[in-house]
């Protein structure tokens, strides 16, 4: 049978290399000059450490350009409370990858409200939907992109 995966993923490596050249653009920036401003990346977490709250607003401006330049869908990013005390602010961004149940529950909703002759079942953090033919499981495709999902959706495993 015809089936295909729904996930959400993004290269780390380009995550971090859009780090790296946000911090050189931090360095080079005349606003920025002498002050104490640096992105910090561990994992799937972004730190943007300023001295005050505009100035991380700035950062997290250039931050998702250089994210888009790279590829980098930015609703992937996942902005926590701003934190400040007398000599900092710091802005944490959780870079989310994989479909949570919450999401999974919801694309399937949308798949079965389409009433194609499909199945869909979540595996881990992705999603597999299976369907007699092609044809059907293009038009789930569809179904899911014109849902309005904000969450970047990538589509891969396409087997016949």
């Amino acid at each position: 049978m015809p089936s295909f995966d729904i996930v959400s993923a993004f290269e780390k490596q380009e995550l971090k290399n859009a780090v790296d050249q946000a911090n050189r653009e931090l360095a080079t920036r005349f606003d920025f000059k002498g002050k104490k401003v640096k992105v910090e990346y561990n994992d799937s977490e972004i730190v943007l450490i300023a001295e005050a709250e505009f100035q991380t607003r700035q950062m997290l401006e250039i931050l998702q350009s250089k994210l888009v330049k790279r590829g980098i869908d930015v609703n992937c990013l996942e902005l926590k409370a701003l934190t400040s005390n007398l000599s900092e602010t710091r802005q944490h961004i959780l870079a989310r990858e994989g479909i949570d149940k919450d999401l999974g529950r919801d694309l399937i909703k949308i798949i079965k409200k389409s009433k194609l002759k499909v199945q869909a079942q979540m595996q881990d953090d992705q999603l597999r939907v299976t369907g007699k033919s092609r044809n059907v499981l293009q038009d789930a495709i569809s179904a899911v992109k014109e849902s309005g999902q904000t969450y970047p959706l990538q589509f891969k495993n396409f087997r016949d």
